[in-house]
């Protein structure tokens, strides 16, 4: 049997995330020296809320174990299961008792809001409340180790298929983060730097990747992940217009036209985000 373990990620060194986020962060980080923390992301797919919970973890030097909650269909199911082995049944234990218990461990519970049954998520209730534990029959008592932060992380909207509203008595103990996609100047950035394309041809693909997102007639929600696909593509040898169509599937005579129309207002300067943008990678830069 394969040992479990949990290990601390390795930074991403061209992260960038909200001034404001990063404030918000390190406040967590404080607070959890107190006591056990539970912090809550939601945002559009692919606007790297995954990625700021493995960058929390790496650049405050914490182990990390993830867990998906949309393959819950019974509660308990986190903790471990009932098994047959040489005609006996026992308990095989999971990863999840051992991260809980591991002292400043970050626990991310991603999509959170997407259980195959919403009760699935009843055992976790006790421990994001203020007692920190839970009760197993096959574990006994439970305590949430010193300094664990709890990373919840969910897309939220009618157009994800699957998900539920979260329970407001579960939502209430977490503080919460909003996320969205990063401004033009740092997607640049971070294709560039990421990918090792130029920063013209990071501009382009930056440049019609937003005007599918703001399509007047048939908008398309382009992430960070795909424009980082793209760039990827792009750094191997395709072009701009295959690395589009092959990552989005994109008609591409729906994307001829978007081409031309940006060549026409090539010279027109576009509007940036007035937040300012930091680099997350050092706990007090």
């Amino acid at each position: 049997m394969v040992e479990k373990k949990i290990i601390i990620p390795e930074k991403d060194p061209f992260f960038y995330v909200e001034s404001d986020t990063l404030r918000v962060l390190r406040r967590v980080e404080e607070i959890s020296k107190k006591h056990p923390v539970n912090v809550l992301i939601s945002g559009r797919q692919g606007c790297g809320k995954s990625s700021i919970v493995r960058q929390y973890a790496a650049v405050f030097n914490r182990p990390l174990a993830t867990f998906q909650i949309g393959i819950l269909s019974e509660p308990g199911q986190l903790y471990g299961e009932h098994v047959l082995e040489n005609g006996e049944t026992k308990y095989r234990s999971y990863l999840f008792p051992d991260a809980i218990q591991t002292p400043n461990c970050v626990v991310h519970l991603e999509e959170i809001n997407r259980p195959e049954h919403p009760k699935a998520l009843n055992m976790l209730f006790s421990l994001l409340a203020e007692d920190r534990q839970v009760w197993m029959d096959e574990l006994g008592l439970l305590n949430v180790a010193d300094g664990v932060v709890f990373f919840a992380t969910m897309n939220e909207g009618e157009e994800y298929i699957g998900t539920e509203t979260l329970d407001p008595a579960l939502r209430d103990r977490f503080y919460t983060v909003l996320m969205d996609y990063i401004p033009s100047d740092v997607e640049v950035e971070v294709l560039a730097q990421k990918t090792g394309i130029s920063k013209e041809t990071a501009q382009e693909i930056v440049r019609i990747v937003n005007r599918l997102r703001d399509h007047s007639d048939s908008p398309i929600d382009v992430s960070t992940r795909t424009s980082l696909m793209i760039a990827e593509m792009v750094a191997i040898g395709a072009t701009v217009r295959e690395a589009i169509i092959y990552s989005l599937q994109i008609n591409r005579e729906h994307l001829e036209s978007i081409l031309l129309t940006l060549h026409l207002e090539r010279g027109i300067a576009e509007v940036q985000n007035a937040n300012e943008y930091v680099r997350f990678v050092e706990p007090h830069d």
